[in-house]
C-alpha cells in the first residue's frame, strides 16, 4: 500500500512537471540516482543530489513555442529563453537547475542522459534515441535532495546496431566524421562556402540521412539556427565536441 502511494506520488510529481513544460514544448526525460563518479555539482548551501531528472525535447514542439515568444536580438536568445521556462518548473518542484552549456566547466549531460533513458552513441557521434532518432536534446537537469523513486530506465537496444548501411557516414561532403573524431573545422570551413548552403540552410546532411525517427526531424529554420550555431561555436574556439545534441 505505502509502495503505491509512493509510486502515485512521483507519477503526479512527473505529471505535474510536463504540464508545466509541455507549453514550451519540454518533457521529463527520465532520471537517475546519482553515483560519487557522475561529476553532479553540489546543491546550493553544499548538501548532495540524491536524484537527478532530465529535461529535454524532441522534433520540433520546442522550437516553435521558441521562435514565437523569445527575443532573437538577445545574446543567446535559447538559452535565455530555457532558463526562464526550465527555472519555473524547478521552483514548482523544489529541484536546482544545472544547464549543459552553463560552464566552462561544462556538465557531461550526455553521460547523464544515459542512465536517465536507453541512449546509445550513433555512427556520427550524436546520441540515438530508438524512438526519435538524432532529433532530440537535453536542456537542463533537475538536482533534487532525496532519493525519489523513479520509473524504470527501459533497455531498448541502438538502433544502429540493425542498421546495415549506415548511410549517416556516406553523405558528408565535408568528410568530417573520421574514425576517432569529428573534424569541426572542416565543417566549418564547408558551411561557409557556397557548396555547404545546403548543410547550413537545411542542416547536416549525415544527420538527415538516419531513417529513425524521421517524424521528428527539425523544421528548417530549426536546422539553420542550430547550424549557426555550431559555426559560432568553432570560430569563437570552442570546437564542437562530437555528439552535442542541438
Amino acid at each position: 500500500m505505502r509502495q503505491q502511494e509512493e509510486s502515485r506520488k512521483i507519477t503526479a510529481m512527473i505529471d505535474h512537471l510536463n504540464d508545466i513544460l509541455r507549453p514550451a514544448g519540454l518533457f521529463v526525460r527520465g532520471g537517475f540516482h546519482p553515483e560519487p563518479d557522475d561529476d553532479i555539482p553540489d546543491l546550493p548551501g553544499g548538501g548532495r543530489a540524491g536524484t537527478v531528472v532530465l529535461i529535454g525535447n524532441a522534433g520540433a514542439d520546442m522550437w516553435r513555442a521558441f521562435s514565437i515568444a523569445a527575443d532573437m536580438s538577445a545574446r543567446n536568445p535559447l538559452d535565455k529563453w530555457l532558463r526562464t521556462k526550465i527555472d519555473s518548473a524547478a521552483g514548482a518542484v523544489g529541484a536546482h537547475v544545472v544547464l549543459p552549456n552553463s560552464g566552462p566547466p561544462f556538465v557531461p549531460i550526455q553521460e547523464w542522459a544515459a542512465r536517465a533513458e536507453p541512449l546509445y552513441r550513433s555512427p556520427i557521434g550524436i546520441m540515438i534515441h530508438s524512438e526519435f532518432g538524432l532529433w532530440h536534446a537535453y536542456r537542463a537537469a533537475l538536482l533534487f535532495p532525496g532519493r525519489i523513486a523513479l520509473p524504470s530506465r527501459g533497455s531498448d537496444d541502438s538502433p544502429c546496431d540493425t542498421c546495415a548501411g549506415k548511410s549517416c557516414l556516406k553523405v558528408c561532403p565535408a568528410d568530417a566524421f573520421l574514425t576517432d573524431r569529428f573534424d569541426a573545422s572542416a565543417c566549418a570551413a564547408h558551411l561557409d562556402s557556397h557548396a555547404g548552403t545546403n548543410c547550413r540552410v537545411g542542416g547536416c546532411l549525415a544527420r538527415r540521412a538516419c531513417p529513425v525517427g524521421r517524424e521528428y526531424l527539425y523544421v528548417p529554420d530549426q536546422q539553420k539556427f542550430h547550424t549557426a550555431a555550431m559555426l559560432r561555436a568553432v570560430r569563437s574556439g570552442y570546437g564542437l565536441e562530437i555528439g552535442a545534441e542541438s
